[in-house]
């Protein structure tokens, strides 16, 4: 189960070391934002120890890698993706053919590691323009794509538009990037909200990221992450009113009857969809707690 995906920079060894005792579903060690070109080597090898050392058996791993039109993407790739961490996520990706060139890059090291080819998903940061017109390309590029990720900061800037808390000016962005990933049947996450001492903003923005399809929320603080996980987990309200659905559907079929109805409501398929996909999550997430 992954609502919360909370970013640590890569130099920051005191920080890491404690990233899968933070309360996020998955971290994103960051190689590239996070760090300047001067340390982007040493960082590199911070992470990489970081893997071996920690193993963050406790949480999901993703790190990101610097983009492709940069000459670290690379390197990143050799050092991090014979660790196998759950995810790579890659910047700034444009097109499908972006994600072919990762999805090759990363086999031939996944077989040179003896891992076996696909061991490694990918979840493309798409923050362009041409990203975000890309998006349906990008979810659907290959079986390695997991999820897409919306950037806001990167885009809004590629768009010549101000960046605001209400993010009226992301609408289109968020409901184009689940669209797009529902279509390819993969995950969708929603941009960070970035005002780190703002807590009723990050319960808003979470909420309506929630509402509008998203499957989960990155972080740029630990201090989001308990907000993120709340809006994206099931209320016990949700969960008694799916297994209503479904006791509903076994009495009705019991009794042979083709119509059903539940508090005056008819419960057709899609009720039935959700409350399946209710179910499902607060499973997903009670066995995560169990870890």
């Amino acid at each position: 189960m992954r609502r919360s995906m909370l970013f640590l920079p890569g130099n920051t060894p005191n920080i890491i070391v404690n990233g899968d005792a933070l309360g996020a579903d998955n971290v994103i060690l960051d190689l590239e934002d996070a760090v300047s070109p001067d340390q982007k080597d040493a960082a590199r090898i911070l992470v990489r120890n970081a893997i071996k050392a920690i193993g963050f058996d406790n949480v999901e791993l993703t790190v990101r890698i610097n983009s492709l039109d940069t000459p670290y993407w690379k390197d990143d790739l050799e050092e991090i993706v014979p660790l196998a961490p759950d995810l790579i996520m890659p910047t700034k990706v444009n097109s499908a053919a972006d994600v072919l060139t990762l999805d090759a890059a990363i086999a031939g090291i996944e077989k040179r590691s003896g891992l076996d080819v696909g061991t490694v998903k990918l979840i493309p940061l798409i923050e362009t323009a041409q990203g975000l017109e890309n998006a349906a390309a990008i979810a659907a590029a290959c079986p390695r794509v997991a999820a897409i990720f919306l950037g806001a900061e990167d885009l809004t800037a590629d768009l010549r538009c101000p960046r605001t808390k209400e993010g009226t000016e992301i609408f289109y962005a968020r409901s184009r990037m689940v669209s797009a990933a529902r279509a390819a049947g993969v995950d969708v996450y929603d941009t960070p909200f970035t005002d780190v001492n703002d807590d009723e903003g990050i319960v808003r923005d979470a909420q309506f990221a929630r509402s509008m399809g998203f499957t989960g929320k990155a972080c740029i603080s630990p201090r989001h992450v308990r907000a993120v996980n709340e809006a994206f987990s099931p209320t016990q309200k949700e969960i008694d009113y799916a297994y209503e659905v479904l006791e509903a559907i076994r009495q009705a079929k019991e009794q042979g009857r083709g119509a059903i109805s539940l508090h005056g409501k008819m419960i057709d398929k899609p009720i039935v969809l959700r409350a399946e996909q209710t179910i499902a999550m607060a499973e997903a997430i009670k066995g995560g707690e169990r870890k």
